[in-house]
């Protein structure tokens, strides 16, 4: 079966390089490092092949994929030359396949960053139907037997009054009386889970998370999950949080500061937009601990750094004794070429679960973001139990009646 994969921000840093790796990948030229669903249990699972994937997207800009990339490779070096090369043309041939999408209610700053073409035209109930249309298109002239929707497009400011839209009836009224704060997107999302296609929610962004959305995932028995994807400092925290917890130490505060270049880094300059990546980022350390203590997330924009981030952590701790301590740690990667890997995870993972009929939020795949749909367990160590024994059941009731794993 062939899988195709609509990408919201598909000419933006994540969604190229997630695309270029799996051409990549598909022509020999990469590995899958990076990618959960390469290790065991999960690589035995029946899951859609990297190499079948058949990408198209939205964007609010017309600079090219192979742009994107190229830029990407010039400023930090993610991909090589090499591999740049090996995919070129298939980064043309996508890019043939993307279109303007909406940069309805996503804050000044992304507006100001759209080229002309932007669908904002017309009433939300039109950009919803103009949505279907380009995902139906797409899907009709790639002949893809499932079609998944991942929104990795730049984070937009929180929704508030969340609570009007806590109903599939509220929200559908809402897009019928062009309700102002409906973001792009949950329009993305309705437009996706209306026509039983599941959806990916990577940013911190509302997405599929208001309460009707959920109802309709629901009705319509189809998988959709988010929010933020977890690719550096909050999953280092998630992983060393519980180590605090488990010896009895007492954290007394943490204090992150991230620095970050390329388009996602200038949006989150803006304070509207900046407040719901905060919020995932900041949270979880309350629920793995227990208790309050005091946490501070700062994000600053460094333009020289392009696509690398940085973060910073320092930790003061009590003791025996009454000993205080402080630990610290330096995170340095490619944002990219973090998250890109985990895109391409969640687009199978989804789509096996959109195979076997799993409707719904996934709690399966709460190790993959900041603040996981509907699972309140913020540990790594047992969010990534949850996925290993997902899976096992899977492979224990593929087995013949009897049979052992290998």
């Amino acid at each position: 079966m062939t899988t195709g994969v609509w990408l919201i921000g598909a000419r933006g840093n994540v969604a190229s390089i997630s695309m270029a790796g799996a051409r990549a990948i598909a022509r020999g030229v990469v590995d899958s490092t990076g990618m959960v669903t390469a290790r065991e249990p999960m690589a035995s699972l029946d899951l859609p092949s990297v190499d079948d994937l058949v990408f198209g997207g939205h964007d609010i800009r017309a600079q090219s994929i192979e742009e994107t990339v190229e830029a990407a490779n010039e400023a930090g070096g993610v991909p090589n030359r090499e591999t740049l090369d090996a995919v070129r043309e298939d980064l043309r041939a996508i890019d043939e396949r993307v279109t303007m999408g909406t940069a309805r209610q996503c804050g000044q700053v992304v507006e100001d960053l759209s080229d002309d073409g932007v669908t904002d035209e017309g009433t939300l109930a039109d950009i919803v139907a103009r949505i279907r249309s380009d995902y139906e298109a797409f899907a009709a002239d790639q002949d893809v037997d499932r079609l998944v929707v991942v929104n990795v497009a730049s984070t937009e400011p929180p929704v508030g009054g969340a609570e009007r839209f806590d109903t599939l009836e509220k929200l559908e009224t809402a897009i019928e009386d062009d309700d102002p704060d409906l973001p792009a997107s949950s329009l993305y999302a309705y437009a996706a889970l209306i026509d039983e296609r599941p959806y990916v929610n990577f940013t911190p962004s509302t997405g599929s998370a208001l309460g009707g959305l959920r109802e309709l995932a629901s009705q319509n028995d189809v998988p959709h999950m988010g929010r933020d994807g977890k690719t550096g400092e909050t999953l280092v925290k998630s992983a060393l949080a519980p180590m605090f917890a488990g010896r009895n130490l007492r954290v007394l505060s943490w204090e992150g500061h991230n620095i970050l270049g390329n388009r996602d880094g200038l949006v989150l300059e803006d304070d509207a937009n900046k407040e719901g990546k905060i919020e995932s980022k900041g949270n979880l350390l309350e629920q793995i601990l227990g208790y309050d203590h005091h946490n501070a997330v700062r994000i600053d924009y460094t333009p020289s750094l392009g696509d690398w981030k940085t973060a910073w952590d320092h930790i003061h701790f009590r003791g025996f004794l009454g000993t205080e301590m402080k630990m610290q740690f330096t995170w340095e990667g490619s944002d990219s070429a973090l998250a890109a890997p985990l895109v391409l995870d969640l687009i199978r993972l989804v789509a096996f679960a959109d195979e076997h009929g799993e409707g719904g939020e996934q709690p399966q795949l709460a190790s993959f973001f900041k603040s996981p749909q509907g699972v309140d367990e913020h540990d790594l160590s047992r969010q990534l139990q949850r996925l290993y024994d997902y899976s096992e059941r899977h492979l224990n009731d593929a087995r013949p009646s009897g049979g052992t794993a290998e």
